[in-house]
């Protein structure tokens, strides 16, 4: 009994400074919390440029570690489980906002407070102990931290692959630019710039490896980038790519030997149904233009696109080529008409005009500079050909 005793004496003390010790803390919490936050504040520049609900967030993420340190200390044993439980809380968008990095660069600011103020936080008897604790809790706390990131990386990386197979599948659909603003939003789309969908037939190294690569690769080939197959194709839509000829050269392997087809370009992820749209049009008609160019614009497929019912490539046709010959008085209508019956000939198509053939030739040369196409070239031609069918289709409606 006698060689117990002074054990229990001494447990008996030592949890008596603790105790003292946690009073000392609980009281202390609230100065610690606002010497944090100041210090938070001068020391890491990139807290400043959050917005006042994020920083808001982020001073209660400290206060919240401080308080996670008190608990802990009173309970040694008990698991630290405060980084899960604030991020749990906290708005999705904050782990997107602020990395490992900074979150660790939060947690070092709070423990160095902390330490700084153990000799007034501590029973004067009990300081090396706190001091100890605080150097563990360090430890264990960073480690918690990383275990919550990589948990939410991975969650966060089958949440994005659900929602960009939804964002797909609804553009595929034509949802309207309403529903597809709402889908994109929760996607998360990083890029402000002008968006292309491409799309073609998937290869098989896509189908056996997954869409993985394909994604990394479109998104070092633009800012942002959304992948998915609909229906054995393969539908890449790329946000901000500065060079879209070049972007699309390095994602052609990914595709199969058939036609691949360049959507329209347009200014975001939410309108970019109609790019899709046309896209698709186009690679469903691309094989009746023989030799076609890989990859290939869907608005070079526009007569076909229109023979084949795209109302859009129809009404695109007639504003781009019909139209503007139609205005004033028709003349260069006219020779553009004579010219494509005519089959290309300059010196019949002058004598339909009752003009010379070098007027002709200068009206040819007129029609090029307004609407871009150079009739006395044989794919020129054709569109041409066909935009006039059209356009006077439309006026006889």
């Amino acid at each position: 009994m006698l060689s117990t005793q002074p054990k229990s004496g001494k447990l008996n003390a030592d949890q008596s400074r603790r105790d003292d010790t946690i009073v000392r803390l609980l009281k202390g919490k609230d100065a610690l919390t606002r010497l944090t936050a100041g210090r938070i504040e001068a020391q890491l520049p990139w807290f400043r440029r959050l917005s006042p609900s994020e920083r808001k967030w982020v001073v209660h993420l400290a206060h919240a570690g401080i308080t996670s340190f008190i608990e802990w200390y009173r309970n040694p044993d008990a698991p630290v489980g405060i980084v899960s439980e604030i991020f749990h809380n906290a708005p999705r968008e904050l782990m997107r906002t602020i990395s490992l990095q900074q979150t660790l660069q939060l947690l070092r600011v709070v423990v160095e407070v902390v330490e700084e103020h153990v000799a007034q936080l501590g029973n004067s008897s009990d300081v090396d102990s706190l001091r100890e604790g605080v150097l563990v809790f360090s430890r264990e706390i960073a480690f918690a931290a990383a275990d919550v990131y990589a948990r939410a990386a991975e969650a966060r990386g089958s949440w994005d692959v659900r929602l960009e197979a939804m964002v797909i599948d609804a553009l595929m659909r034509g949802d309207s630019v309403d529903e597809l603003a709402s889908r994109t939003a929760a996607y998360g789309w990083r890029s402000k710039a002008a968006v292309h969908v491409i799309i073609g037939r998937a290869s098989t190294r896509t189908f056996k490896g997954g869409l993985s690569e394909v994604r990394s690769a479109a998104q070092r080939a633009g800012e942002d980038a959304l992948v998915g197959i609909h229906d054995n194709r393969l539908l890449i839509v790329l946000g901000g790519a500065t060079d879209i000829d070049r972007a699309v050269g390095q994602l052609l392997q990914y595709f199969g030997p058939q036609e691949v087809v360049i959507g329209p370009q347009v200014a975001s992820l939410a309108e970019a149904g109609a790019s899709a749209a046309a896209a698709s049009w186009a690679l469903r008609t691309a094989y009746a233009r023989p030799n076609s160019p890989r990859p290939v614009f869907a608005s070079d497929l526009l007569p076909e696109r229109a023979m084949a019912g795209d109302q859009t490539a129809l009404n695109e046709l007639v504003r781009r080529f019909y139209e503007p010959l139609s205005l004033g008085s028709g003349q260069l209508l006219t020779t553009a008409e004579n010219y494509v019956d005519f089959g290309g000939s300059l010196e019949a198509t002058a004598k339909a005009l009752e003009v010379h053939p070098n007027t002709v030739r200068y009206r040819l040369r007129k029609i090029q500079e307004l609407i871009g196409l150079d009739a006395t070239q044989a794919r020129a031609g054709f569109v041409l050909r066909i935009a006039l069918v059209f356009g006077r289709l439309t006026e006889g409606m």
